[in-house]
């Protein structure tokens, strides 16, 4: 049985130490996306990594530090404005409605965005029925337990 999710809600990322963080239901967007800050490919040991800060100071659960991961590809995606562009894709976990799921997600800069997180198609698939006139479903959820 599917899960009902409304537009927007808040969920964790227990890898990246983001807890209650604001994310948009995004059906338009194929893929997730998480905004960052100075994400950089670099070396180390003859290795290729990423190096990337999440959110930015503006933000009020920035905590300047630093991730780093091998584990990692790149995409090109095509954003809503038509424009496609390269981006570095990471696999974590996200806690919603009370369980881990794994999850793909684009590093991109999202400064002007006003939810540093989207959810698209791709998560969304199979897990989760939209409700538009919902919001904060797993977020209430969670505060009950």
């Amino acid at each position: 049985m599917k899960i009902t999710i409304g537009r927007v809600d808040k969920a964790d990322f227990p890898e990246l130490s983001l807890l209650d963080i604001d994310l948009k239901i995004d059906s338009g967007a194929y893929t997730s996306s998480i905004h960052c800050a100075n994400i950089e490919e670099i070396s180390v040991n003859g290795e290729k990594s990423i190096k990337f800060t999440l959110l930015d100071p503006e933000h009020p659960l920035y905590n300047n530090k630093e991730f780093l991961t091998k584990k990692y590809t790149s995409k090109a995606v095509k954003s809503s404005n038509g424009i496609s562009e390269e981006r570095f894709l990471i696999e974590t976990e996200i806690f919603i409605f009370n369980q881990i799921f794994p999850i793909h997600l684009t590093l991109t800069e999202r400064k002007d965005m006003k939810f540093p997180i989207l959810l698209g198609r791709k998560f969304l698939n199979k897990k989760f029925i939209i409700d538009t006139a919902k919001k904060n479903i797993s977020h209430k959820l969670k505060n009950k337990i």
